[in-house]
Protein backbone atom coordinates (compact mmCIF):
# COMPACT_ATOMS: atom_id res chain seq x y z
CA UNK A 1 0.00 0.00 0.00
CA UNK A 2 1.29 3.16 -0.97
CA UNK A 3 0.78 6.35 0.78
CA UNK A 4 1.85 9.95 1.97
CA UNK A 5 2.78 11.55 5.08
CA UNK A 6 2.03 14.94 6.09
CA UNK A 7 2.70 16.77 9.50
CA UNK A 8 -0.17 19.40 9.79
CA UNK A 9 0.61 22.58 11.55
CA UNK A 10 -1.75 22.82 15.09
CA UNK A 11 -1.50 24.75 18.00
CA UNK A 12 0.31 22.08 19.62
CA UNK A 13 3.88 22.88 21.13
CA UNK A 14 6.64 20.82 21.74
CA UNK A 15 4.94 18.69 23.96
CA UNK A 16 1.52 18.20 22.69
CA UNK A 17 -1.10 16.89 24.43
CA UNK A 18 -0.90 13.58 22.06
CA UNK A 19 0.00 12.58 19.03
CA UNK A 20 -2.63 11.49 16.58
CA UNK A 21 -2.37 9.88 12.87
CA UNK A 22 -5.10 10.03 10.76
CA UNK A 23 -5.07 8.01 7.62
CA UNK A 24 -7.25 8.61 4.91
CA UNK A 25 -8.04 5.92 2.47
CA UNK A 26 -10.98 7.21 0.41
CA UNK A 27 -14.54 7.81 0.49
CA UNK A 28 -16.57 10.79 0.58
CA UNK A 29 -15.38 12.62 3.41
CA UNK A 30 -12.13 13.35 0.99
CA UNK A 31 -13.78 14.56 -1.93
CA UNK A 32 -14.24 18.29 -3.58
CA UNK A 33 -15.43 19.65 -6.74
CA UNK A 34 -13.21 20.61 -9.46
CA UNK A 35 -13.37 23.60 -10.92
CA UNK A 36 -16.27 23.22 -12.76
CA UNK A 37 -18.25 22.35 -9.97
CA UNK A 38 -19.73 19.49 -11.50
CA UNK A 39 -17.08 16.79 -10.89
CA UNK A 40 -16.20 15.34 -7.22
CA UNK A 41 -11.82 14.52 -6.89
CA UNK A 42 -9.70 13.28 -4.39
CA UNK A 43 -8.98 16.27 -1.55
CA UNK A 44 -4.99 17.03 -1.25
CA UNK A 45 -5.32 16.54 2.35
CA UNK A 46 -1.67 18.92 2.42
CA UNK A 47 -4.35 21.61 2.46
CA UNK A 48 -6.89 20.09 4.95
CA UNK A 49 -6.38 23.31 7.30
CA UNK A 50 -7.66 25.79 4.60
CA UNK A 51 -11.26 23.28 4.50
CA UNK A 52 -11.03 22.70 8.33
CA UNK A 53 -9.02 25.73 10.14
CA UNK A 54 -10.81 24.58 13.60
CA UNK A 55 -7.56 22.16 13.10
CA UNK A 56 -5.43 25.06 14.26
CA UNK A 57 -6.86 25.10 17.66
CA UNK A 58 -5.94 21.85 18.33
CA UNK A 59 -3.19 21.08 21.10
CA UNK A 60 -1.71 17.41 19.21
CA UNK A 61 0.96 16.82 16.98
CA UNK A 62 -1.10 15.58 13.71
CA UNK A 63 -0.40 13.73 10.69
CA UNK A 64 -2.27 12.84 7.92
CA UNK A 65 -1.09 9.46 6.00
CA UNK A 66 -3.05 9.63 2.89
CA UNK A 67 -3.45 6.14 0.49
CA UNK A 68 -2.02 7.40 -3.34
CA UNK A 69 -4.96 5.50 -4.28
CA UNK A 70 -8.31 6.92 -2.49
CA UNK A 71 -10.05 3.10 -2.35
CA UNK A 72 -13.86 3.52 -2.79
CA UNK A 73 -15.40 1.46 -0.05
CA UNK A 74 -17.09 -0.80 -2.50
CA UNK A 75 -13.89 -1.86 -3.58
CA UNK A 76 -12.23 -2.89 0.11
CA UNK A 77 -10.90 -6.49 0.30
CA UNK A 78 -9.31 -8.15 3.11
CA UNK A 79 -5.78 -6.83 1.59
CA UNK A 80 -6.83 -2.98 2.41
CA UNK A 81 -7.50 -4.39 5.94
CA UNK A 82 -4.50 -6.25 6.29
CA UNK A 83 -2.41 -3.02 4.46
CA UNK A 84 -4.40 -0.93 7.29
CA UNK A 85 -3.58 -3.21 10.29
CA UNK A 86 -0.03 -3.19 9.17
CA UNK A 87 0.30 0.36 8.93
CA UNK A 88 -1.07 0.72 12.58
CA UNK A 89 1.27 -1.74 13.85
CA UNK A 90 4.35 0.41 12.62
CA UNK A 91 3.17 3.60 13.76
CA UNK A 92 1.61 2.03 17.26
CA UNK A 93 4.46 3.09 19.29
CA UNK A 94 4.89 6.59 18.47
CA UNK A 95 1.23 7.41 18.25
CA UNK A 96 -1.50 8.13 20.99
CA UNK A 97 -4.52 7.62 18.41
CA UNK A 98 -5.43 6.57 14.79
CA UNK A 99 -8.27 8.06 12.71
CA UNK A 100 -9.49 6.04 9.95
CA UNK A 101 -11.38 8.16 7.11
CA UNK A 102 -13.29 5.67 5.76
CA UNK A 103 -16.11 5.35 3.01
CA UNK A 104 -19.52 4.75 4.67
CA UNK A 105 -20.83 1.82 3.04
CA UNK A 106 -18.28 -0.68 4.12
CA UNK A 107 -16.94 0.89 7.12
CA UNK A 108 -19.04 -1.38 9.51
CA UNK A 109 -16.81 -4.14 7.89
CA UNK A 110 -13.79 -2.49 7.67
CA UNK A 111 -14.11 -1.86 11.66
CA UNK A 112 -15.00 -5.01 12.72
CA UNK A 113 -12.14 -6.59 11.12
CA UNK A 114 -9.86 -4.17 12.05
CA UNK A 115 -11.03 -5.28 15.85
CA UNK A 116 -10.13 -8.76 15.16
CA UNK A 117 -6.87 -8.01 13.45
CA UNK A 118 -5.56 -5.91 16.60
CA UNK A 119 -5.85 -8.23 19.04
CA UNK A 120 -4.40 -6.64 23.05
CA UNK A 121 -5.59 -3.04 21.36
CA UNK A 122 -4.66 -0.38 23.97
CA UNK A 123 -5.64 2.75 21.68
CA UNK A 124 -8.02 4.25 19.97
CA UNK A 125 -8.48 3.01 16.42
CA UNK A 126 -11.88 5.57 15.14
CA UNK A 127 -13.36 5.30 11.72
CA UNK A 128 -15.49 8.31 10.83
CA UNK A 129 -16.58 9.44 7.31
CA UNK A 130 -19.39 11.28 6.16
CA UNK A 131 -22.70 11.52 3.80
CA UNK A 132 -22.03 15.03 2.04
CA UNK A 133 -18.10 15.94 0.70
CA UNK A 134 -16.06 18.26 2.91
CA UNK A 135 -16.07 20.90 -0.38
CA UNK A 136 -19.64 21.47 0.30
CA UNK A 137 -21.75 23.95 2.82
CA UNK A 138 -24.07 21.32 4.67
CA UNK A 139 -21.03 18.71 5.16
CA UNK A 140 -21.03 16.66 7.98
CA UNK A 141 -17.67 15.87 7.00
CA UNK A 142 -16.22 18.47 9.50
CA UNK A 143 -17.69 18.00 12.45
CA UNK A 144 -17.30 14.21 12.20
CA UNK A 145 -13.57 14.48 11.52
CA UNK A 146 -12.72 17.12 14.27
CA UNK A 147 -14.69 14.87 17.26
CA UNK A 148 -13.13 11.75 15.87
CA UNK A 149 -9.58 13.49 16.07
CA UNK A 150 -10.89 14.67 20.13
CA UNK A 151 -11.73 11.22 21.01
CA UNK A 152 -8.66 9.66 19.15
CA UNK A 153 -6.24 12.43 21.62
CA UNK A 154 -8.68 11.93 24.61
CA UNK A 155 -6.51 11.31 27.95
CA UNK A 156 -3.25 11.44 25.71
CA UNK A 157 -1.82 14.20 28.18
CA UNK A 158 -2.64 12.24 31.48
CA UNK A 159 -1.29 8.91 29.82
CA UNK A 160 -4.95 7.25 30.37
CA UNK A 161 -6.31 5.85 27.14
CA UNK A 162 -10.07 6.67 27.58
CA UNK A 163 -11.28 4.34 24.40
CA UNK A 164 -8.62 1.58 23.84
CA UNK A 165 -10.81 -0.01 20.93
CA UNK A 166 -12.17 0.07 17.33
CA UNK A 167 -14.85 2.29 17.02
CA UNK A 168 -17.01 4.12 14.27
CA UNK A 169 -17.70 7.73 15.71
CA UNK A 170 -20.97 9.39 13.40
CA UNK A 171 -23.48 11.86 13.86
CA UNK A 172 -22.49 12.51 17.27
CA UNK A 173 -22.37 8.88 18.77
CA UNK A 174 -19.22 6.89 19.35
CA UNK A 175 -19.98 3.27 18.34
CA UNK A 176 -18.12 -0.03 19.03
CA UNK A 177 -16.84 -1.30 15.42
CA UNK A 178 -17.66 -4.25 15.38
CA UNK A 179 -21.30 -3.92 17.02
CA UNK A 180 -22.29 -0.86 14.62
CA UNK A 181 -24.27 -1.31 10.67
CA UNK A 182 -25.13 0.96 8.12
CA UNK A 183 -29.21 1.72 7.98
CA UNK A 184 -28.96 4.89 6.30
CA UNK A 185 -27.68 6.86 2.77
CA UNK A 186 -29.34 9.91 2.75
CA UNK A 187 -29.88 11.47 6.34
CA UNK A 188 -26.17 12.20 8.78
CA UNK A 189 -27.44 9.32 11.17
CA UNK A 190 -25.87 6.50 9.14
CA UNK A 191 -24.63 4.11 11.39
CA UNK A 192 -26.35 2.21 14.74
CA UNK A 193 -25.61 -0.10 17.17
CA UNK A 194 -28.93 -2.22 17.68
CA UNK A 195 -27.70 -4.47 20.75
CA UNK A 196 -24.86 -2.34 22.16
CA UNK A 197 -25.18 1.21 23.51
CA UNK A 198 -22.90 4.01 22.38
CA UNK A 199 -19.60 4.56 24.00
CA UNK A 200 -20.14 8.14 23.65
CA UNK A 201 -22.12 11.04 23.16
CA UNK A 202 -21.02 14.68 21.52
CA UNK A 203 -23.07 17.44 22.91
CA UNK A 204 -21.28 20.76 24.10
CA UNK A 205 -18.95 17.96 25.55
CA UNK A 206 -17.77 14.41 25.02
CA UNK A 207 -19.40 12.27 27.54
CA UNK A 208 -17.93 8.77 27.71
CA UNK A 209 -19.51 5.70 28.88
CA UNK A 210 -16.69 4.47 30.86
CA UNK A 211 -18.95 1.12 31.44
CA UNK A 212 -19.34 0.19 28.34
CA UNK A 213 -15.83 0.60 27.17
CA UNK A 214 -13.46 -2.10 27.06
CA UNK A 215 -10.94 -2.34 29.42
CA UNK A 216 -7.49 -1.51 28.71
CA UNK A 217 -6.30 -5.01 27.76
CA UNK A 218 -3.32 -6.88 29.80
CA UNK A 219 -1.98 -8.45 27.13
CA UNK A 220 0.66 -7.24 24.83
CA UNK A 221 -0.67 -5.39 21.13
CA UNK A 222 -0.73 -8.17 18.30
CA UNK A 223 -1.57 -7.40 14.93
CA UNK A 224 -2.88 -10.37 12.56
CA UNK A 225 -1.86 -10.90 8.95
CA UNK A 226 -4.05 -13.83 8.07
CA UNK A 227 -7.86 -13.48 6.93
CA UNK A 228 -9.12 -16.35 5.66
CA UNK A 229 -11.98 -15.65 2.89
CA UNK A 230 -13.44 -18.48 1.79
CA UNK A 231 -16.90 -17.90 3.77
CA UNK A 232 -20.71 -16.42 2.64
CA UNK A 233 -23.07 -15.37 3.51
CA UNK A 234 -27.17 -17.42 2.88
CA UNK A 235 -29.57 -15.02 3.93
CA UNK A 236 -32.89 -17.31 4.17
CA UNK A 237 -36.34 -16.25 2.62
CA UNK A 238 -39.68 -17.43 2.20
CA UNK A 239 -39.49 -19.72 -0.63
CA UNK A 240 -36.00 -20.21 -1.29
CA UNK A 241 -35.33 -23.01 -3.76
CA UNK A 242 -33.28 -25.83 -3.07
CA UNK A 243 -31.02 -25.12 -5.75
CA UNK A 244 -30.25 -21.96 -4.49
CA UNK A 245 -29.33 -23.53 -0.56
CA UNK A 246 -26.83 -26.13 -2.33
CA UNK A 247 -24.87 -24.41 -4.80
CA UNK A 248 -23.60 -21.85 -1.90
CA UNK A 249 -23.20 -24.69 0.28
CA UNK A 250 -21.18 -26.87 -2.49
CA UNK A 251 -18.66 -23.24 -3.69
CA UNK A 252 -15.63 -24.57 -4.61
CA UNK A 253 -12.99 -24.48 -1.08
CA UNK A 254 -15.79 -23.04 1.08
CA UNK A 255 -15.08 -23.04 5.02
CA UNK A 256 -17.32 -20.57 6.81
CA UNK A 257 -20.79 -19.73 6.24
CA UNK A 258 -23.14 -17.03 7.94
CA UNK A 259 -26.69 -18.21 8.04
CA UNK A 260 -28.92 -15.20 7.85
CA UNK A 261 -31.74 -16.85 9.67
CA UNK A 262 -35.40 -15.07 10.84
CA UNK A 263 -36.25 -13.95 14.25
CA UNK A 264 -34.19 -15.63 17.07
CA UNK A 265 -32.19 -17.96 15.24
CA UNK A 266 -34.91 -19.67 12.79
CA UNK A 267 -35.09 -21.45 10.24
CA UNK A 268 -37.24 -23.83 7.61
CA UNK A 269 -37.42 -27.76 8.63
CA UNK A 270 -38.15 -28.82 5.31
CA UNK A 271 -36.01 -32.02 5.05
CA UNK A 272 -34.28 -30.71 1.86
CA UNK A 273 -32.68 -28.19 3.95
CA UNK A 274 -31.91 -29.46 6.92
CA UNK A 275 -29.86 -32.83 4.64
CA UNK A 276 -28.47 -30.02 3.39
CA UNK A 277 -27.21 -28.02 6.21
CA UNK A 278 -26.40 -31.73 7.07
CA UNK A 279 -24.26 -32.72 4.65
CA UNK A 280 -22.27 -29.59 4.76
CA UNK A 281 -21.66 -29.92 8.04
CA UNK A 282 -20.32 -32.96 7.90
CA UNK A 283 -17.77 -32.25 4.98
CA UNK A 284 -15.83 -29.88 7.30
CA UNK A 285 -18.39 -26.46 6.85
CA UNK A 286 -18.49 -24.10 9.38
CA UNK A 287 -21.62 -22.22 10.24
CA UNK A 288 -22.62 -19.51 12.39
CA UNK A 289 -26.12 -18.68 12.38
CA UNK A 290 -27.15 -14.98 12.91
CA UNK A 291 -30.41 -12.79 12.98
CA UNK A 292 -32.00 -10.84 10.29
CA UNK A 293 -32.76 -8.74 12.79
CA UNK A 294 -31.31 -5.12 13.65
CA UNK A 295 -32.01 -5.87 17.49
CA UNK A 296 -31.75 -8.67 19.92
CA UNK A 297 -30.42 -12.48 19.45
CA UNK A 298 -30.13 -15.73 18.06
CA UNK A 299 -31.09 -18.57 20.81
CA UNK A 300 -31.03 -21.86 19.23
CA UNK A 301 -33.55 -24.41 20.81
CA UNK A 302 -35.98 -22.05 21.91
CA UNK A 303 -38.09 -23.01 18.66
CA UNK A 304 -38.28 -26.06 17.29
CA UNK A 305 -37.70 -24.23 13.86
CA UNK A 306 -34.28 -23.77 15.53
CA UNK A 307 -33.64 -26.48 17.67
CA UNK A 308 -32.96 -29.06 14.62
CA UNK A 309 -30.08 -26.29 13.58
CA UNK A 310 -28.23 -26.82 17.27
CA UNK A 311 -28.92 -30.87 16.94
CA UNK A 312 -26.54 -30.43 13.94
CA UNK A 313 -23.96 -28.61 15.27
CA UNK A 314 -24.42 -24.90 13.82
CA UNK A 315 -23.02 -22.60 16.09
CA UNK A 316 -25.44 -19.72 17.46
CA UNK A 317 -24.25 -16.29 16.86
CA UNK A 318 -25.69 -14.70 20.16
CA UNK A 319 -26.39 -10.97 19.02
CA UNK A 320 -23.74 -10.20 16.86
CA UNK A 321 -24.21 -8.62 13.60
CA UNK A 322 -23.46 -10.02 10.32
CA UNK A 323 -21.15 -7.56 9.38
CA UNK A 324 -18.83 -8.52 12.67
CA UNK A 325 -19.81 -12.31 12.07
CA UNK A 326 -18.55 -12.18 8.77
CA UNK A 327 -14.71 -10.47 9.69
CA UNK A 328 -15.21 -12.93 12.93
CA UNK A 329 -15.15 -15.95 10.46
CA UNK A 330 -12.29 -14.92 8.30
CA UNK A 331 -10.33 -14.24 11.65
CA UNK A 332 -10.87 -17.59 13.45
CA UNK A 333 -10.60 -19.38 9.92
CA UNK A 334 -7.32 -17.51 9.10
CA UNK A 335 -5.98 -18.91 12.41
CA UNK A 336 -5.66 -22.60 10.84
CA UNK A 337 -6.54 -24.01 14.86
CA UNK A 338 -8.49 -27.31 14.85
CA UNK A 339 -12.20 -27.48 15.10
CA UNK A 340 -13.03 -27.40 18.38
CA UNK A 341 -10.78 -24.61 19.00
CA UNK A 342 -12.53 -23.03 15.75
CA UNK A 343 -15.79 -23.70 17.49
CA UNK A 344 -14.87 -22.45 20.92
CA UNK A 345 -13.69 -19.14 19.45
CA UNK A 346 -16.61 -18.66 17.07
CA UNK A 347 -18.69 -19.52 20.47
CA UNK A 348 -16.45 -16.98 22.16
CA UNK A 349 -16.77 -12.54 23.03
CA UNK A 350 -13.12 -11.70 21.49
CA UNK A 351 -13.53 -8.24 21.12
CA UNK A 352 -16.92 -6.99 22.33
CA UNK A 353 -18.83 -8.24 19.40
CA UNK A 354 -21.12 -10.39 21.37
CA UNK A 355 -22.84 -10.68 24.82
CA UNK A 356 -22.47 -13.89 26.73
Amino acid sequence: MNYTKVDILTAAPEHPQAKVLLIYTGGTIGMVYDETGRHLIPFDFEQIIAKVPELQQFNVLLTVLSLNQPIDSSNVSINHWLDLAKIIEEHYAFYDGFVILHGTDTMAYSASALSFLLEGLAKPVIFTGAQVPIGKIRTDARENLISALEIAAAGGAEGKVLVPEVAIYFDNLLLRGNRAKKVESSHFDAFKSGNYPPLAVAGIDLEFEQSQILSKPDKPFKVHQQLDNRVAVLKLFPGISEGVVRSILKADDLRGLVLETYGAGNAPTEAWFLNALQEAIQAGLVVLNVSQCDEGNVNQGLYETSRYLEEMGIIGGADITTEAAITKLMFVLGLNLPSSETRKLLKHDLRGEISI
